[in-house]
């Protein structure tokens, strides 16, 4: 299995992406698959400029010539694709988005219209093949809506979705949070194993890998120093 992740943290200890890293070796334990790990903060990924000349093209690749067409070409070999990230401001980093954004060469300007009435692009790759992880981390200690505006993009913008979103996610790199941060992280390097052999994450296993690590009101009163 081809397997491209976009890590779309900006920092080098990254909290979400120790989540990933966990996935990543529950996912290779029984079976080593080709791994591309893209750092896209490293990379020149201008911002989308809607010339839609890719459309008169039509070769997959974008007119800007900078590394989004290297992460285009992954993209439309691999067979799972991981978007990792931190929330930013209830979506995804602007670094990260870009790279989406410029994901337009891989559709046509013919638009389709499904049976439950969504319309979309018609595919100018073959995305029936690929599927799609995302694993976003905030440092919110619960839901409470954080994870709307994201979860609802991400269900119109990505096929064959799964998609784990973890409150209280700096406590991954706290050291005194060990006692919490390391269970959650087996509980991910399960999740991988479980992904490499059904391609899928059951609903039980979602929830238990969303469920935060300690209280809110504990939470709450380390974040603010009480």
């Amino acid at each position: 299995m081809k397997v491209l992740v976009l890590n779309g943290s900006p920092k080098k200890k990254s909290d979400t992406f120790r989540l990933t890293e966990s996935f990543l070796k529950g996912l290779n334990k029984k079976e080593k698959h080709d791994v591309d790990i893209i750092n896209v903060i490293e990379k020149t990924v201008a911002p989308c400029r809607g010339c839609f000349k890719c459309w008169e093209k039509m070769d997959g690749h974008c007119v800007m010539e900078d590394d989004q067409n290297e992460i285009l070409d992954l993209y439309t070999k691999a067979d799972l694709i991981i978007w990792s990230f931190p929330l930013y401001c209830y979506s995804m980093p602007s670094h990260l988005k870009a790279v989406l954004d410029r994901t337009v060469p891989l559709v046509k300007m013919r638009m389709v219209e499904e049976q439950d009435g969504r319309i979309h692009h018609e595919a100018g790759a073959d995305f029936s093949k690929i599927h799609t992880l995302v694993i976003c981390g905030c440092g919110f200690p619960d839901w409470g809506g954080n994870f709307d505006g994201i979860r609802a993009m991400c269900r119109q913008c990505f096929c064959g979705l799964d998609m784990v979103c973890v409150s209280e996610a700096p406590l991954l790199n706290v050291p005194a949070a060990t006692v919490v941060a390391e269970p959650l992280l087996q509980k991910f390097e399960r999740a991988g194993e479980e992904y490499g052999e059904t391609f899928h994450l059951s609903p039980e296993t979602v929830a238990g890998l969303e469920t935060p690590m300690i209280p809110k009101a504990e939470y709450l009163r380390n974040v603010n120093g009480g």
